[in-house]
């Protein structure tokens, strides 16, 4: 019989300007993550892959959302939304621009409990958009979207530039 790990506490907080270094360098480990699924995300000569809309979280505050997810009290991820989708002609419409957790964090509860925050915190429509190359990642959010929008979810496809999309749309409202 196998131990099971305890599912730490979560919290999904806004991030501050203060914190914008700290969520810079957690999206290089997200996109090195995501690398081998795009081929053209590329370092940079100065070692970095950069993020050049980082600062607009912190401009357009009614319509871009940064957050930090803490699991147990330590940095375990963040979330980026915004209003507006390039898979919506609604401008109203929330989309889950980038999400990461900590490898030492997958797969055991931090990353859904983060979602379900997130889509409390915002409640709405929502789409998610996920490579159709990113199986595991699909996965996650095919059951983390179905248990907030209780299996009450659109799924389509987009073109992509390496892999096309799959686009999950749903509503819910502040008890997901």
């Amino acid at each position: 019989m196998t131990a099971r790990r305890a599912v730490p506490s979560v919290q999904l907080l806004p991030a501050t300007l203060a914190e914008a270094e700290l969520l810079s360098n957690l999206l290089e480990l997200y996109i090195h993550d995501l690398s081998p699924y795009y081929p053209h995300v590329e370092l940079g000569a100065d070692g970095r892959f950069g993020y050049p809309d980082l600062p607009r979280y912190w401009s357009e505050p009614t319509r871009r959302f940064p957050f930090l997810i803490r699991a147990s009290g330590r940095v375990a991820g963040f979330v980026l939304a915004r209003r507006g989708s390039p898979a919506s002609s609604d401008p109203e419409v929330l989309d889950v621009v980038e999400f990461f957790v900590l490898r030492q964090q997958r797969r055991g509860g931090v990353g859904r409990e983060a979602a379900l925050q997130l889509w409390r915190r915002l409640p709405g429509s929502w789409t998610v958009r996920v490579s159709e190359g990113n199986p595991g990642a699909l996965d996650f959010w095919r059951r983390a979207v179905g248990q907030a929008a209780n299996g009450n979810v659109m799924e389509s496809s987009l073109p992509g530039r390496a892999h096309p999309w799959r686009v999950l749309s749903f509503s819910v409202d502040t008890q997901p």
